[in-house]
């Protein structure tokens, strides 16, 4: 058996987990965020021993059954992991060595605050936290120009527009590549579906 069918057959004897109820309106409505870690001794040693982990959960208890998945280890004294595959993080990359911290803490931003937090992580990497995340996002919108044209109606801009009778000739397209060279950016998740964040 390869290590990716292993993987896969490890998928297929566990149940997934829903959700819990968001009050983001994006939120996920697949299964928790799960890794997968090997023991690296069986491993190098031609051995597929590892584990599927669901890690919404605390750091500690993370690591708690990395250990026990090292302990019944096919090789003696094993001691080094890695994680090898992950799945349900919404485009989120994990590495091999990712710390453990900081994997539980992905995850739980990731249950709280749905698909818009992992869109953030793409365009932060390593930079994504929390506090960063919910000082600069704007919103989900269909496109670009949709943002530019409530931006303009937050800012009293379109009204302003309208009673000048100007309002037809706005060309909303060449307003939000404006807004978007200097003080936005967004990312695309999906067909007309795009979330919005200050620079």
């Amino acid at each position: 058996m390869t290590e990716k069918e292993g993987f896969q057959s490890a998928r297929l004897q566990a149940e997934p987990i829903q959700n819990p109820k968001s009050k983001i309106p994006n939120r996920l409505t697949q299964a928790t965020p799960r890794i997968y870690v090997a023991c690296l001794a069986a491993y190098n040693n031609g051995k597929l021993h590892g584990r599927w982990i669901d890690v919404e959960r605390d750091a500690a208890s993370i690591r708690s059954e990395i250990h026990q998945m090292l302990a019944s280890s096919p090789e003696p004294d094993a001691e080094e992991w890695a994680i090898h595959w992950y799945e349900n993080w919404e485009g989120i990359e994990i590495g091999e060595n990712e710390d453990i911290e900081r994997v539980a803490n992905l995850a739980e931003m990731l249950m709280k605050h749905g698909v818009a937090f992992a869109a953030y992580c793409q365009y932060r990497g390593k930079d994504a936290e929390e506090e960063g995340f919910l000082e600069n996002y704007a919103g989900e919108y269909e496109t670009e120009s949709d943002f530019a044209q409530e931006l303009w109606q937050e800012l009293g801009l379109l009204q302003q527009s309208e009673n000048l009778g100007i309002d037809n000739y706005i060309n909303w397209e060449a307003i939000a590549r404006d807004l978007f060279i200097s003080d936005y950016y967004s990312v695309e998740v999906g067909e007309r579906q795009v979330y919005v964040f200050h620079r």
